[in-house]
């Protein structure tokens, strides 16, 4: 008995000896006994470990294409809610034929262009000036021209085609052959190409100085100004006419202006009318009836004895538009004399040059409403 107890002692001992080993032991073909906690920071099994390394992406194997780092987007920022359009591109105007130029693109009609610092074309300036909130100085001053940039040349050139010449016609003298017309349409090239360009005929002359106007043929080439028929998205709110500085302005709901146009006004201060009126119609290429009574000062008409329907085009007494009015035999209109446009008065309409007009047409809805000032 004292035998087997020394023996299960001896069977003891040497269990406890090997297990230390056993445990050191990884086991076949399985994991470590005691896993390592995943980094960052030290394994609690070693408090002397120090602090582990941040940890690193590990490099790719030799085989293994590099993936490029993603590229963080664009940061994106709103534009301001009142962010003006950037001026076009081009120098600032340096004279005044570039400033009426310009100022024509843009729906600030200097009346006819020539090049020349007029009435008509300050008028235009400090309106356009006062719509970017400048002084109204009505001069190019520096801040002026930083706003007032060229889009393009001021000149530019124009070859008359064969169906520009085929429209030339002389224009009858009176009013009883006018009647017997078709249409009214242009008299020669030279007045075909100073409206198309808003100019005054006798500053294309002047540019055009190798040019036989009398004898003028399809295929001419011509320098002109390099304006065009003003069109816009923007939508008209109020027109406003001023008696006194022979101005009419389309403004929109907010007041700024879309275009400036000189205008004539009646020559009786009785039949100009003050207030506020409505637009009833809007017609282009418009006939015209010329009734002996409303110009008594007409000896031909009181001869003639009756009305006369006088056919549409340029030429007409209204021109190529009339936008008529709530009061009767008034209305805003083109006429066939546009250099006379703000100089001269009329029997009681409001005159535009054909291509503002033109313009205004394009403007203009049925009951816009039309502020005249005194």
């Amino acid at each position: 008995m004292v035998t087997a107890m020394l023996l299960r002692c001896l069977l003891c001992i040497f269990v406890l000896g090997l297990a230390p080993a056993l445990a050191a032991a990884p086991a076949i073909d399985g994991p470590p006994i005691r896993a390592k906690p995943t980094r960052p920071g030290p394994d609690p099994a070693d408090t002397e470990a120090a602090p582990a390394p941040p940890e690193e992406t590990p490099p790719p194997a030799a085989d293994e294409p590099m993936e490029p780092a993603p590229t963080p987007a664009p940061e994106t920022t709103a534009a301001p809610a009142e962010e003006k359009p950037a001026a076009p591109p081009g120098p600032p105007v340096s004279n005044w034929l570039e400033a009426q130029v310009e100022l024509s693109r843009r729906g600030f009609s200097c009346g006819s262009i020539d090049g020349v610092r007029g009435l008509q074309t300050v008028a235009a300036l400090r309106a356009f000036q006062r719509n970017e909130g400048l002084r109204e100085s009505g001069e190019l001053d520096k801040a002026t021209k930083q706003v007032l940039r060229l889009a393009a040349p001021a000149l530019t050139e124009h070859t008359l085609t064969t169906v520009e010449y085929s429209r030339l016609k002389p224009l009858p003298t009176t009013w009883l052959e006018k009647s017997e017309q078709t249409s009214l349409d242009y008299a020669t090239a030279l007045e075909l190409v100073a409206e198309l360009y808003h100019a005054n005929p006798g500053f294309i002359k002047k540019i055009n100085p190798e040019l036989d106007w009398n004898s003028i043929l399809p295929g001419a080439v011509i320098k002109v100004p390099d304006v065009g028929p003003f069109t816009t998205t923007a939508k008209v709110a109020r027109i406003h006419i001023s008696l006194a500085d022979h101005v009419l302005e389309a403004v929109d709901e907010t007041g700024r202006i879309i275009v400036h146009f000189p205008v004539s006004i009646a020559r009786v201060v009785e039949k100009r009318p003050v207030g506020e009126l409505h637009v009833i119609v809007v017609i282009p290429d418009p006939d015209y009836t010329l009734d002996p009574a409303v110009f008594p000062e007409s000896e031909e008409m009181q001869q003639v004895g009756h009305k006369l329907i006088i056919p549409p085009g340029p030429n007409n007494p209204v021109g190529v538009a009339w936008i008529g009015l709530d009061r009767v035999g008034y209305g805003m209109h083109g006429t066939p004399d546009p250099e006379k446009v703000g100089r001269t008065e009329s029997h009681g309409c409001f005159r535009l040059a054909n291509w503002d007009a033109q313009a205004l047409l394009g403007l203009a809805w049925v009951g816009l409403p039309v502020t005249v000032e005194p």
